[in-house]
């Protein structure tokens, strides 16, 4: 995706750009930075640390570690994001059955959709297990709620079915910003004071890059299949949009 055809895409959505890096898509190089994540012993969290130079020449990369705060931070990113992401395969795969028998040419949509999903769940399934990240406690909440949004608004009908992603997208979009920000916010001031950052934490930011992307692909296809349409579209997506911040700042903390 160009640089310029996403920066449409997040203000066409609400979605505020912090600067110009930062709109970067995920399949763009990004600079030759080197980031590094460890685990801290009691709460599996990502921190940056030190790494041998593969040139004995050189000297030592200078690292600083995490703050308890970026640990708490980067924790809460990952829990709240595989949370996320298992609701939003559970939502596809509710709506999915009455959808397509109502409209099958939506099957294959629906199918890429949920295969997008699939893959983002199985990353954070990974980086929680790998950093050693507590889940949130309210998985079993979100499983009925993420189920049951899913299935009611593809009863409703299609146009429901595309305003319901077309909402939880919004919401999820503008989340990813948030920790992208934050991140590259946290990377410019080590930079500004001479440190430097491990290979890790710029796969993380080039994960939810990409993952983003994705997600306002479905945002996308959400609108060009009526989402819009739906009725009534404003109480709709206002009240999907609003439960989506309210399971969001929950699954931070609990």
């Amino acid at each position: 995706m160009s640089l310029p055809r996403l920066q449409t895409r997040l203000v066409r959505h609400g979605l505020q750009p912090y600067f110009h890096e930062f709109l970067v898509p995920a399949s763009s190089q990004l600079s030759p930075r080197r980031f590094l994540s460890s685990t801290s012993k009691n709460n599996a969290t990502i921190t940056s640390s030190s790494a041998s130079s593969a040139d004995p020449s050189r000297s030592q990369p200078k690292r600083k570690p995490l703050t308890k705060e970026q640990r708490d931070f980067l924790s809460s990113a990952l829990r709240v994001n595989q949370a996320g992401e298992l609701a939003a395969t559970l939502i596809y795969t509710a709506q999915t059955p009455p959808l397509v028998n109502a409209h099958p040419h939506l099957r294959p949509l629906m199918a890429h959709m949920y295969a997008q999903e699939e893959g983002h769940l199985d990353t954070f399934n990974s980086l929680i297990a790998k950093h050693r990240v507590r889940p949130t406690a309210l998985y079993p909440v979100w499983q009925v709620l993420a189920t049951g949004l899913g299935w009611s608004t593809a009863v409703m009908g299609r146009e429901a079915a595309m305003a319901c992603t077309e909402a939880v997208e919004t919401e999820i979009g503008g989340h990813y910003n948030n920790q992208i920000r934050t991140l590259l916010e946290m990377f410019e001031q080590w930079e500004a004071e001479g440190y430097e950052v491990g290979p890790e934490l710029q796969d993380l930011v080039k994960t939810l890059r990409r993952i983003r992307d994705e997600e306002l692909e479905h945002l996308d296809h959400a609108v060009d299949n009526d989402a819009k349409k739906a009725e009534p579209h404003w109480l709709l997506t206002g009240v999907i949009r609003l439960g989506c911040r309210g399971a969001i700042w929950v699954s931070e903390r609990v």
